[in-house]
């Protein structure tokens, strides 16, 4: 049944994208995490610590559960089993949504329409403000979320799906979610989110590699600079507070032949700061790097399956 829902979910993904956030389970999650925050985010750092680490492992918890349940409801219906399954990860997954998200930010970019940008790249990809970016910074704030979502969005709910179904996919978005509204060092949030911080870095250590190398091959398929993302993962792949997102942004930042910066935060790779073009190179190599780690992921899923006669953790039979 994996390999047959990771399928299917991928086609429905690549097909129809997102649905709209009042039927996607990633929403939900959100919108959970955001009422945790509003009600309890208050008080000192032990207290900030323990109602933080509750709300991010109670939304967690349920959506492993409901994910469990779907899984078990899928493994009783037969055939149809992997089309129940597969619709619902692809609800945890965003290939399309990315590449139209990187789109939707370089079409007014590229007519000169600053504002509209910043709007887009503000409303679908990045947390920071984007009220003041020049044209180069909107440029750059795409191509790094571009980047850093290739782990979130793609690679590793399928590591986490291979390794433990629909439930371990489903509690990784979890943790990327909590970690995405919670995990900053700024006032009471430096406590509140300082477990779905922790957990997002450990989850990601692997994924966040995998993905990486998957640049350094979707740089080469797509016919831009592998050799240079492998130096700049190597020489700026570190520079980020984060130990894993700037593995990929250095990594495409190198691919591409530019530097990616944020104020007051890093400057990955060297050369010129991106234009709205850089954008639709960042999608290509995005989208060949997903293809490439993911037919990766199946043939070794595949393999370990073989090996072990048709049973094992990553065959999940």
């Amino acid at each position: 049944m994996p390999l047959l829902a990771l399928i299917v979910a991928l086609t429905l993904d690549l097909t129809l994208g997102d649905p709209p956030n009042r039927l996607h389970p990633v929403a939900w999650m959100g919108r959970a995490i955001g009422a945790g925050r509003r009600r309890l985010c208050h008080g000192g750092p032990p207290r900030l610590f323990v109602v933080g680490a509750l709300v991010t492992l109670t939304v967690m918890g349920v959506a492993a559960g409901a994910g469990a349940g779907v899984a078990a409801l899928a493994a009783r219906l037969g055939p149809a089993g992997p089309l129940v399954e597969g619709a619902a990860l692809s609800l945890l997954l965003s290939v399309r949504g990315l590449i139209r998200a990187g789109q939707a930010v370089a079409r007014p970019l590229a007519a000169g329409d600053l504002d509209a940008a910043r709007a887009a790249v503000g409303l679908h990809l990045v947390s920071r403000p984007t009220a003041t970016l020049g044209p180069d910074e909107v440029a750059s704030a795409t191509i790094e979320s571009l980047a850093e979502n290739l782990t979130d969005a793609v690679i590793a709910p399928v590591c986490f799906y291979l390794l433990f179904g629909l439930a371990g996919a489903a509690a990784y978005r979890a943790v990327n979610t909590a970690d995405a509204m919670l995990g900053y060092r700024d006032g009471a949030l430096e406590w509140f989110g300082k477990l779905a911080a922790r957990l997002d870095d450990v989850l990601n250590f692997v994924p966040a590699r995998l993905a990486a190398l998957g640049l350094l091959a979707g740089a080469a398929a797509a016919g831009e600079d592998a050799r240079g993302a492998l130096r700049m993962l190597r020489r700026d792949g570190a520079l980020t507070a984060s130990p894993n997102a700037g593995r990929t942004m250095a990594a495409m930042a190198g691919a591409l032949g530019l530097t990616l910066a944020k104020r007051g935060a890093y400057r990955l790779g060297e050369g010129c700061p991106p234009r709205a073009a850089d954008i639709a190179r960042a999608v290509r190599v995005f989208a060949w790097a997903a293809a490439l780690t993911l037919g990766a992921l199946l043939v070794l899923d595949s393999l370990v399956l073989f090996l072990r006669g048709g049973h094992g953790p990553l065959g999940m039979i």
